[in-house]
Order: structure tokens, then sequence, then C-alpha cells
């Protein structure tokens, strides 16, 4: 019954609604992806487990921190026991998703474009006002389309969704405008009319170093990092003063998949950054050449078995194909002007909460 949550849920609604009507007037197709899956496909180690094995007296006796292996048996610390998944219910280790674009790619690169729309989750332990447990992820997938197609396609979805808002919401926006954030409408109708900026990561990192006697950082700008929030905001707020499309970053900050560039420095990424958030979304051209996607799941210490379905998508024939992922819960923070991401959910999961 508080305006506020009345106000975001219905602002959530209407944001899946957009969604649904942008890809559809794209000519993409809805796939709903598992929630369950063996696969980390962000290669962070953090994710929820799903198993039947353990009951809860033995969870109690025993600590258990299974990492990701391929099903194989893992010896317990503690006793010396070892963990059989063969018995458990996937026979196998399984766990909760953290992105459906795996499985997404493989509809994509058979039927032209697709997109996944659905719940993900990460075990991070982490208390701040930007991280959940479970959150909603929009992830297109589009065949035949490189890094410059994807950073159209995600400028086009921004804008389509901050447009819908100011059509559809106006009478929440003016609620939360008085209430919260006085900018709030004026930064969607920025975002909605403005041309992003693009510019590469190596030229964002030189521009902030630049920034560097004016602005002091908390953490340091050097090529190699992974953009902080407060660069990145430093960049659509100070700097350019509108949404900026940062691409090319170095390979060493972004997952496996994303496609090597001939320099075998950088990779085909991007992230778009907007005003209040930093970054809103993510995403890349994907890795479409069998050997090399190979050698990057090695490089970084992944088991091969896992991934045997994904490098079978190259293995009997693959397109050049790209993607991003775009967090809703990101985005209502962005629209709302809201600080604190567990108020624009309406039953917020993190570490010590799951109620309901």
């Amino acid at each position: 019954r508080n305006d506020t949550i009345a106000a975001v849920a219905r602002m959530r609604s209407e944001l899946t609604f957009a969604t649904h009507s942008f890809f559809r007037e794209m000519g993409f197709l809805c796939v709903h992806t598992p929630i369950i899956t063996t696969d980390d496909c962000e290669g962070a180690g953090e994710m929820f487990q799903v198993t039947t094995l353990f009951s809860q007296a033995q969870k109690a006796d025993r600590d258990l921190r299974l990492k990701l292996s391929a099903g194989a048996p893992r010896q317990d610390e503690d006793d010396g026991r070892t963990v059989g998944f063969e018995s458990d219910f996937f026979r196998r280790q399984a766990f909760l998703t953290v992105s459906g674009q795996l499985q997404a790619e493989a509809y994509a690169c058979a039927l032209s474009g697709a997109y996944t729309f659905g719940p993900t989750f990460r075990a991070e332990n982490s208390h701040t006002s930007r991280h959940l447990a479970e959150f909603w992820m929009v992830e297109p997938e589009i065949a035949f389309a490189n890094l410059q197609d994807i950073m159209n396609y995600a400028e086009s979805y921004v804008q389509y969704l901050c447009k819908w808002l100011l059509e559809h919401c106006m009478e929440d926006m003016e609620f939360m405008a008085k209430t919260h954030d006085k900018s709030a409408i004026e930064r969607l109708e920025l975002v909605s009319s403005t041309p992003f900026e693009r510019v590469s990561y190596t030229k964002a990192v030189e521009m902030l170093t630049g920034s560097a006697g004016s602005k002091k950082f908390q953490t340091k700008v050097e090529w190699g990092i992974d953009l902080a929030s407060e660069h990145e905001r430093y960049l659509t707020e100070v700097i350019f003063k509108k949404p900026v499309i940062v691409h090319n970053y170095p390979r060493g900050i972004k997952a496996f998949y994303m496609r090597l560039n001939d320099d075998q420095k950088t990779v085909a990424a991007m992230d778009v950054l907007v005003p209040k958030v930093g970054e809103l979304i993510g995403g890349s051209q994907r890795e479409e050449r069998f050997d090399i996607l190979k050698q990057r799941i090695l490089d970084a210490g992944l088991p091969m078995e896992s991934y045997e379905f994904y490098l079978d998508l190259r293995r009997y024939g693959s397109v050049k194909h790209s993607g991003f992922g775009l967090g809703l819960e990101r985005m209502l923070l962005f629209a709302t002007g809201l600080d604190n991401i567990r108020d624009v959910i309406p039953f917020p999961r993190y570490p010590g909460k799951a109620d309901l």
C-alpha cells in the first residue's frame, strides 16, 4: 500500500510489457531458458548449488563448499568422505542459472534472433545497495550481428524503454520526481532523445586518467582494470553528460565467450553506461571460432565437459552472432532515481534474506 512500492510495481510491469513489445517488433523469438543448469556462463563460480543429496542434519554437520567440477566426486575436507554426484537427482552437479545466454545462442543461430527474459542467480555474499542474489535479466542474441550491430540494438532498446515509461507511466514518474529524484523525468527525456556517445575502453581510460587532477577516484584508473561504478558514472554524468557505450575491453577482465580482437589484447565487448547507475547493459560479439573458444575455456580454468554442448554449436557449424544483457532492476533504478536495488523488486533476495 506504500505509494512508492505501488509506483515501482506499475513501472516494472510496463517495462516488462515494453520489452516483449520491442523484441516482437524486431522479429525476435522469446525463448524460455532453463533455471537449473550445469554450466557457469560467467565463469566466476558464484553459483547456487541444486542438490537432493544432503539432509538438513548433514548440512548443519558439515559446511560443504562445493566448486564447479563437471560432476566429478569431490573430497570433503573435514572427514575425507566423497560427494557422489552420480547418485544426485541430475547425476551430476547442478546449479541455479547465472545467465540464459548460452542456451539462447543455440536458438539464435538456428532462428536468427531470440531473447530470454527471466530470473538469474548469483551467490555473492555482498551487502550493498547494488547487489541481489536473484534478479531479472533480458538477454537477446542476434545471428549475423557484430559488435556495431548490438551497440545499435542496445541503444534502440534503452531508448524504447525510456519513451515507453514517459508515455505510459507519466503519473508515476511525476510522483518519483516529486518525492525521490527531481531529475528523473529529465533523465528519461535525455536518454530517449540523445544519440549515445561511443568510445573505446582505451580512450575512456585516457579520459579518466586525464581527469585525475580534478577528480579523486577511490579505485586507481589504469589500463586493464574493470571500470568501477564511480568511473562509469563520471564518464556519463561529467565528461559526456549523456549515455555512453564503452567498447573493446581488455580480454583479461571479460568472459571467455567474447570474441577475441585481432590485437589479441582486447575482446569485442561493450557496456552501455547511463547517468545515476553506471552500467546498464553488458554485451559482446560471441566467439564463433572453435579453436579460439576452446582455448579461452581452458585459459579460464573451466571444466571442458560442462561446455561441450556450447562447443558443439561451433563444431558443427556456426555463424557470426552477438548479444547483450540488461538487468531489469538496474533499469528501474535508473528510471525511478531510487538508490537501493532492493526497493525495485517485489521480494528481494540477498544474504540472510529469503522471506516468502
